[in-house]
């Protein structure tokens, strides 16, 4: 990888090799998926992030569900999410997403969340209130909580770590050097403690580095030591890819190859599981990381 940081220049944009093609979404179970998604209201990262894998995964009957609304209070260089001031929060969402997940028959489900660094809990009592739904709709069903950083407020982290959803994710996102440009309100250090203070908790932690920003191999490597340390055993690693022109440029397309080398050097390290691809993405085969 390139120890130049081209991801902050106006170059022009890379053409997208052969590897990153994906399958228009169709079938039955997608349209299923869909539909009640929009019936009940709901926000999906599926689309709200412009996922690659949306096709494959709402076709396999699953999708991650986004909850605290779709208007997040942060600006990273690299998400689609639209950034601005958050509707009020809807009291109803964590029952509507726990009847979908029901409806859905779904052995194992996502949550993720925007930043709601508005809310005094951080949309903490939301996630309490989701977790607890689910389970009682359908207490056969593992659960996997993506969450935000919470500004660092740790009684409101514990609050979510209490109800003990089998894993608990929080994504590095990007290498030390980079995470100024990449997740401006985000702090390196401060994702590490989040990921350290859900493992000293007894719940399997996750996390996610997304790569083609700029960074270099041997900063690849470091940060994954740095998760390992930070007792994260699931990791996943995919390749970067701009949602929008106002968003960072990709600074190079990793081969598949690469990431293989990195799976290797992953599970080297001790992670349990390491999902590394092209179109890996955080909630990719989640239903995987259960153990």
């Amino acid at each position: 990888m390139p120890e130049d940081n081209s991801v902050l220049s106006d170059a022009s944009r890379l053409r997208k090799p052969s590897w990153l093609r994906v399958k228009l979404p169709v079938g039955e179970e997608f349209k299923k998926v869909r539909g009640l998604v929009t019936e009940n209201k709901l926000h999906t990262i599926c689309e709200s992030g412009n996922c690659p894998n949306m096709g494959e995964c709402w076709g396999a009957g699953t999708a991650t569900f986004m909850i605290l609304g779709n208007v997040c209070t942060r600006s990273c260089g690299f998400c689609a999410v639209a950034t601005g001031k958050p509707s009020a929060v809807d009291n109803k969402e964590p029952f509507r997403v726990a009847e979908s997940v029901k409806l859905m028959n779904l052995k194992h489900c996502v949550i993720t969340s925007v930043d709601r660094d508005d809310l005094k809990d951080g949309g903490a009592g939301v996630w309490v209130e989701t977790i607890r739904q689910i389970r009682a709709q359908s207490p056969g069903t593992t659960m996997e909580t993506l969450i935000p950083d919470f500004q660092g407020n740790w009684d409101n982290l514990q609050l979510v770590i209490n109800e003990k959803p089998e894993v608990i994710s929080h994504n590095l996102e990007t290498v030390r050097r980079l995470t100024k440009q990449v997740r401006i309100q985000a702090k390196y250090d401060r994702s590490l403690e989040v990921l350290k203070r859900i493992s000293e908790n007894g719940v399997h932690a996750k996390s996610g580095i997304m790569l083609g920003l700029g960074e270099t191999d041997e900063e690849v490597i470091a940060s994954m030591e740095d998760l390992r340390k930070s007792g994260v055993v699931i990791l996943t690693l995919g390749q970067y890819l701009q949602p929008t022109k106002e968003h960072l440029l990709v600074a190079e397309f990793i081969h598949p190859d690469k990431f293989a080398e990195f799976k290797v050097k992953g599970l080297e390290m001790g992670f349990r599981y390491v999902e590394s691809g092209p179109l890996v993405r955080s909630s990719y085969h989640a239903e995987r990381h259960i153990f």
